[in-house]
């Protein structure tokens, strides 16, 4: 246990940051299994939806820091491959 009045603080904030952190990574997660749903049911209109969702949910995580920034612009790059993949 912290000892501290600025280590007591600082553990109530790193658990805040880590329920917000934890919240966002569910949702991206839950947000691909769709997409990757959408694409095999071979409906274009929701998948397409759904990618343009992704991308800015992913661009704000990697821009607050939840995931790394070229993490996040993998998965942009699978999610388009994805879309075109569509296309054909």
């Amino acid at each position: 246990m912290a000892h501290t009045k600025s280590a007591i603080k600082r553990l109530r904030t790193s658990k805040q940051a880590n329920l917000r952190n934890r919240m966002r990574l569910s949702e991206l997660k839950t947000l691909e299994k769709k997409l990757r749903a959408a694409v095999d049911a071979k409906d274009a209109a929701v998948a397409a939806e759904l990618g343009k969702t992704y991308c800015s949910r992913i661009d704000k995580a990697a821009k607050v820091g939840t995931v790394h920034a070229n993490r996040a612009a993998n998965k942009k790059s699978q999610v388009d491959k994805l879309l075109n993949s569509l296309a054909n």
